[in-house]
């Protein structure tokens, strides 16, 4: 039985394609929002010179998308969540309003924080997906939105550049302020009504997060699979501009800009890996993602040119994505009633993941340079493979 409420629809599998295609895009609409004050930051800084609150503005992005991931997802489950996914685009808007307008440097921080964790509607829509979708065509379906997701990060930073460059940087704000109004307009046209799965108050839906962890052993596999690979893939990106620097490549920062382009690989990888996920079973799956991404940091670590950084780059984002698809098809399938919290631990503890490979790429390259990152990443990807085994291994028993 479907849990959802869903007027004007015969069924949950009635997830047409351009229903599909919507959440795709308006996936990738609010989840740009996080990384349009990196190209702009310069400009910001040079209008609020002397001002030291410009240099924690994407700091306070981020930290505003990971306590919107925590404290907004839960939600989900609790309230109807079409609404709450219309009210996050709205706080979007008036959030890109109020940086565009912003008179300060403090303001221009406060309006980040509420530009990350709005954000998160991005993380709202996906478990949507996932419940609307047959059992049998979830996987393609994830992937679908997650194209859209990393299609609004791969294209954030070439937007937000050119705008920069030729209006000023608050010309950005002010485009994205209504874009984040399309998104909206497109999930009220779209989505289906959608009431809550759960009649838990926001508290004790906060308090459930700690027992469903208890509960769900793939949910604990998954998350620290997830968390593990994306440590490894934020170790390789936050090192990659300082490696392209050394006198071995001589390359600039617009190099390594270039080199975001081939993340293109993972926009067409995502439907195809989810497909795959349906086909051959999520699980395998998982290992199939972890092992690409060891094969990835063989060929990074030891093949030292440009050829070799971007076949290591291609294999690295497949990898990534075919694990992170197909652990969210295995959580999305462990509790229709529980989606959103589920989303709330797994996503969280990826991002978790990936700010540790952040600083722990960053403490190596100083010791060991690439040499030091390298092993760095091929460590991250055996541990997350070593825990997909483990778990397989350990079939219905408990994972501690």
């Amino acid at each position: 039985m479907n849990v959802f409420n869903e007027k004007h629809l015969g069924s949950r599998t009635e997830l047409g394609r351009l229903r599909l295609y919507a959440m795709a895009v308006a996936s990738g609409i609010a989840v740009a929002n996080i990384y349009y004050n990196q190209p702009i930051l310069g400009l910001i800084e040079a209008e609020f010179s002397g001002q030291f609150a410009t240099a924690v503005v994407p700091t306070a992005t981020q930290l505003g998308y990971a306590s919107g991931l925590f404290l907004l997802l839960p939600l989900g489950d609790i309230v109807h969540r079409r609404r709450l996914i219309i009210g996050q685009f709205f706080a979007l808007a008036a959030a890109s309003v109020v940086a565009a307008v912003a008179p300060t440097a403090a303001l221009v921080v406060a309006a980040s924080i509420l530009l990350g964790a709005s954000a998160t509607v991005a993380q709202q829509i996906v478990p949507v997906a996932a419940a609307l979708a047959s059992p049998e065509r979830r996987g393609a379906a994830i992937g679908t939105v997650m194209a859209g997701v990393l299609s609004g990060i791969l294209l954030s930073r070439t937007v937000s550049g050119f705008v920069g460059e030729h209006f000023g940087w608050r010309a950005m704000f002010w485009v994205s302020a209504p874009l984040a109004l399309v998104g909206a307009a497109m999930m009220y046209v779209s989505l289906p009504d959608l009431t809550p799965v759960s009649g838990l108050s926001y508290r004790a839906a906060l308090r459930s997060l700690a027992h469903l962890w208890r509960r769900h052993a793939d949910l604990r596999a998954a998350s620290m699979v997830q968390a593990a690979l994306f440590a490894s893939f934020t170790s390789f990106w936050t090192i990659l501009a300082l490696y392209l620097a050394t006198p071995q490549f001589n390359l600039g920062a617009d190099a390594a800009g270039l080199f975001g382009i081939v993340g293109a690989a993972g926009v067409l990888a995502a439907p195809l890996v989810g497909r795959i996920a349906d086909r051959r079973g999520s699980r395998s799956g998982v290992g199939l993602g972890a092992t690409l991404t060891l094969f990835a940091w063989g060929v990074l670590g030891f093949w030292a040119s440009v050829p070799g950084l971007l076949i290591g780059v291609v294999v690295l984002d497949v990898g990534i994505q075919l694990a992170l698809i197909s652990n969210q098809h295995i959580i999305y399938a462990l509790d229709a009633q529980a989606r959103s919290r589920i989303n709330t631990i797994f996503m969280t503890s990826m991002f978790l993941g990936g700010a540790a490979g952040s600083a722990l790429a960053v403490a190596l390259w100083s010791y060991g340079a690439w040499s030091g990152v390298s092993l760095l990443g091929f460590a991250l990807a055996s541990i997350a493979l070593a825990i997909r085994l483990r778990r397989r291994d350990l079939g219905a028993h408990r994972f501690p």
